[in-house]
């Protein structure tokens, strides 16, 4: 099979830099040419029960779910493109695992209910933070697992009931401030698109760069660059889905997607080793999201009263209270959180 790629123009694929671009182009026209087609097999909204209700009224009644298709195509891709490990097998087969527990409840007549939803991230959270601790010590020279961060220079070993503590609420977190996103035309899938862009520079020019991570007191990560292939694979489909859903959309991501994608973001900063580049590449969709869930879980649980007169998402706050349009809301959220994934990133790796 080796002395295939040496023959020709076969041997353009033995390049990282090849398989990113393919894999990048191969996902977006696959979700581009392919995704209409499945329209009539999906489930169709059927109105949301937190959200304005002119959002909820122009969501109605179109395709959704589409998470199940573009994921698919990614799982695809990845499979034709990224030199995968063990471990990169396990984030693909999550991430899909993750979208079919939300594809299951958007075509479910009657909604599965949050608790049932918030168990089942939290196994598949649980489940995939062991399995990178697993492979992250087999792998490592002394059997340790290190998380490195900004203003420390060298690494700190973590315990894995530690790892496993930070990694499940990192997942967690992820996957359900993306889907409380999931809102406004466009909104979820630009700033995934973003957080996806930035994970794919940092895997592939730096922590997968001996050189680079070495100047910059960061660990070498030996698969940074299949990682790379794999965010650039995931932003080529979402692309492609970006395509239809721009305002007004044609079609919905659903929980199938939102939860997939949130998943994945969360599985790629646990790649990373340091768990504070969420923030940097995903601090508006936690504001956005969390923010809101934190408000939730004080009242249900502890009856305390936080931010009354706020909206959540807060993405519904700024349109209801402030008049903005949909465009506005995207543009706005956009320039903030390129903003702020310039400037901390900037912070994390220059400040060791």
């Amino acid at each position: 099979m080796q002395d295939a790629f040496n023959f020709g123009p076969a041997r353009l694929l033995q390049s990282y830099a090849v398989l990113i671009s393919v894999s990048l182009y191969l996902g977006f026209v696959c979700s581009v040419k392919l995704l209409p087609k499945f329209y009539n097999l999906l489930p169709h909204d059927r109105g949301r029960e937190f959200a304005l209700a002119s959002t909820s009224e122009a969501a109605k009644g179109k395709p959704t779910g589409a998470g199940v298709v573009f994921i698919t195509f990614f799982v695809l891709v990845c499979l034709l493109c990224v030199p995968m490990s063990g471990l990169e097998l396990a984030a693909v087969a999550f991430t899909w695992l993750t979208m079919l527990s939300g594809f299951l409840d958007d075509r479910s007549v009657t909604s599965w209910g949050e608790y049932l939803k918030g168990a089942l991230d939290l196994i598949l959270s649980a489940g995939f933070t062991a399995i990178m601790y697993f492979f992250l010590a087999k792998f490592s020279e002394d059997g340790a697992v290190r998380f490195w961060f900004p203003f420390v220079t060298n690494p700190v070993a973590i315990p894995f009931w530690l790892y496993m503590i930070v990694g499940t609420v990192l997942l967690w977190t992820s996957i359900n401030t993306t889907n409380c996103t999931d809102g406004v035309d466009g909104l979820s899938s630009t700033l995934i698109l973003v957080a996806l862009m930035a994970l794919g520079i940092i895997f592939y020019v730096i922590l997968g760069h001996v050189d680079i991570a070495k100047y910059l007191l960061v660990p070498h990560l030996k698969t940074g660059a299949a990682w790379g292939i794999m965010t650039f694979a995931m932003a080529g489909t979402l692309m492609g889905y970006l395509w239809h859903n721009a305002f007004p959309s044609s079609v919905l991501m659903g929980d199938a997607g939102s939860r997939a994608l949130g998943f994945f973001i969360g599985a790629c900063v646990l790649a990373t080793g340091n768990p504070f580049i969420l923030i940097a590449t995903s601090l508006v969709i936690l504001l956005n999201g969390g923010t809101g869930l934190i408000k939730v879980a004080l009242l249900r649980f502890f009856k305390i009263k936080i931010f009354s007169n706020v909206r959540f998402p807060l993405h519904d706050h700024v349109r209801k209270n402030l008049g903005w349009s949909p465009t506005q809301v995207l543009l706005k959220f956009l320039i903030v959180q390129l903003l702020v994934t310039i400037f901390t990133l900037g912070i994390f790796f220059k400040i060791r």
